[in-house]
């Protein structure tokens, strides 16, 4: 029977499957932070539970960190008891931990694949949404919540319900400067934030083949805001040589057996999937969005609408006053008051280059603070061998220390109430970066420009 790449994936892990129609799904890696993780510590020790496999678990610290003088200790009294927490349980349960301070830490999504940890074929739960990032390997990766943190340290495998199939295929050449977050911001304002709410998406398609593997993970890590399960792409030889020779990563003939493996995850050319969209790259232009959710996006170029459905107007409505934007007005030429260039979606060494490329030999607007943060020491050291901290500051962009900083306001760094902030991150929602901020997604290039020009413009009139 053909079958999808998710599926493949899926039959593969599955201990054995229930009367009710839901499998238990034996889990390859399972990432942990300091957030998500206390509770279902508390909850191994309230039932006395061993940890089943140690050595299947990462820890790292990376949303309650700061991002200035992380040799000091972290100030937020709520911050560093969660830091603190995790470091006692990961020595207590012979966990390994990159902590602040270690040279392999960083936001968990940044450092998995990096590291090589993120392999094609496996099934990859962290509990944080945006674990679909791993996807972009040919992975099954999925965000979990506190109950089945627990479930996965206690027995590394959960119960679930086999997930529906969409396809996603973008074919074509993408424009000049429109790059992968501007794909995925595209996507997700024709399909909504609900539209593959109970989706596992693949993504497919010459554009999608065309990305780097950075762009693949931008692209599966946004999966989530159109409430999908999870994405991920199907691996090629842009995948192989991404993950070759990472410290984790299989060696020798290991190397060989694996790839062997990989190439058979694909999926078949008549597998039935439950939904299917195809777009055309041309179509796609740089994006930003304009409201309180990620799937109100428009072109740089266009308009916010000036017509919804009555069934959407009260909300709708409601997001604009937030934003302070009206109906079908443009946003070119609204000024903007910071710039933060970082998150799990946008903070890998690709992204810090394109950015470094635009303004060498540019200053950003007086008014305008920018800010890059790193997605982990590994990028912050790269960008620091290759000049790219001096061309920053040169710029007047401050380069910081890894962490999710300004992405969520779990950390010192907040965008203050009634300011604008165009940000790399993943989500727009009302008081995401702060109470009372005001946020516009945006790929890292667009992210650039407005920070030199200190407002919202086209960006194909300052491209080289």
């Amino acid at each position: 029977m053909a079958r999808s790449l998710v599926d493949k994936i899926w039959d593969a892990h599955v201990v054995r499957s229930i009367a009710s129609g839901q499998d238990v799904v034996y889990i390859d890696r399972h990432l942990i932070h300091e957030v998500t993780s206390p509770q279902a510590f508390d909850e191994l020790a309230a039932r006395n539970l061993p940890l089943f496999r140690p050595n299947r678990i990462l820890a790292t610290a990376d949303h309650n960190v700061p991002t200035l003088n992380q040799h000091l200790p972290i100030v937020e009294p709520l911050s560093r008891s969660q830091v603190d927490k995790l470091t006692e349980n990961c020595q207590k349960y012979g966990i390994e931990l990159y902590g602040l301070g270690h040279q392999r830490q960083g936001i968990v999504h940044v450092i998995g694949p990096e590291l090589g940890l993120t392999l094609p074929g496996t099934t990859i739960v962290c509990g944080d949404s945006h674990t679909s990032t791993h996807g972009a390997f040919g992975a099954v990766a999925f965000g979990i919540g506190t109950s089945q943190v627990a479930q996965v340290m206690a027995s590394q495998c959960l119960l679930l319900t086999r997930p529906k199939r969409m396809r996603i295929a973008v074919e074509g050449q993408l424009r000049p400067g429109v790059t992968a977050k501007d794909l995925i911001l595209y996507v997700i304002s024709q399909l909504g934030t609900g539209g593959a709410t109970g989706y596992f998406v693949e993504y497919a398609g010459s554009a999608v083949r065309s990305l780097s593997m950075e762009g693949r993970m931008t692209v599966c890590n946004m999966s989530i805001e159109m409430g999908a399960r999870g994405g991920l792409i199907a691996p090629d030889a842009t995948t192989f040589a991404y993950v070759e020779g990472r410290p984790f990563a299989p060696k020798g003939a290991a190397w060989e057996q694996a790839v062997s493996y990989w190439e058979t995850l694909y999926s078949d050319d008549d597998a039935v999937f439950d939904a299917e969209y195809v777009y055309d790259a041309a179509e796609i232009t740089p994006m930003i969005t304009y409201g309180t959710n990620p799937g109100m996006g428009i072109p740089l170029t266009g308009h916010v609408p000036s017509q919804v459905p009555d069934s959407e107007a009260e909300s709708f409505d409601k997001s604009l006053k937030y934003m302070g934007f009206e109906r079908g007005e443009s946003l070119l030429g609204k000024q903007i008051d910071y710039v933060f260039i970082g998150s799990c979606t946008n903070s890998r060494i690709e992204d810090l280059r394109t950015v470094a490329a635009y303004v060498q030999g540019k200053h950003k607007a007086g008014h305008v603070e920018a800010i890059i943060v790193p997605g982990s020491k590994q990028v912050e050291q790269q960008a620091i061998a290759e000049g790219i901290d001096k061309i920053f500051a040169a710029a007047g962009f401050e380069l910081r220390e890894p962490g999710c900083s300004a992405c969520l306001a779990m950390n010192e760094d907040k965008i203050p109430a009634g300011a604008y902030c165009v940000a790399t991150s993943n989500r727009n929602f009302e008081g995401r970066q702060g109470p009372g901020s005001r946020t516009l997604l945006a790929s890292p290039l667009v992210a650039a420009i407005t920070a030199v020009q200190g407002r919202i413009v086209d960006i194909t009139q300052y491209l080289n």
